[in-house]
């Protein structure tokens, strides 16, 4: 790995049930088990993969359709099915949906235009947290001697 390509975050326990992401820039995100009493409001782990789907593809088609026209409407829901079975724990189902709307104008109209084709491509290529789960990349654990 070259230090271009290197991506990380530390996950520190905060109290029982409650943890925190750092990113090397500073960035930082709470989540935890979404159960009470550990704060029911918080994300869980399999919540912020979703986001993380969602949030991927977004930027991509933000970015390509944002050029011609900004967005009156912009969302994108992400689902799934949170399975057990022979596997282990693992999510099936996901679905990246996406509720864009411009106002009226050319700029406009070439963004409704390009959106599918915005949409297609990052999914296809351009997403890496989509293109990970889809190519079933091997995760490794380990244990630091501490």
């Amino acid at each position: 790995m070259t230090e271009e390509s290197l991506r990380s975050v530390t996950v520190e326990r905060t109290s029982t049930g409650h943890f925190t992401a750092t990113n090397v820039r500073g960035g930082t995100i709470s989540f935890g088990t979404g159960s009470e009493p550990h704060g029911g409001a918080e994300f869980t782990p399999v919540e912020l993969l979703l986001a993380a789907l969602g949030g991927c593809t977004a930027v991509d088609v933000d970015v390509a359709t944002s050029r011609h026209a900004e967005p009156t409407r912009f969302s994108v829901a992400v689902t799934g099915n949170k399975i057990s079975d022979e596997l282990g724990n693992r999510m099936t189902d996901l679905l990246v949906t996406f509720s864009v709307a411009f106002a009226d104008g050319e700029g406009a109209d070439r963004a409704r235009a390009i959106l599918p084709r915005a949409v297609k491509s990052s999914h296809d290529r351009l997403c890496t947290v989509s293109r990970t789960v889809e190519t079933g990349t091997p995760v490794s654990a380990t244990v630091d001697d501490a």
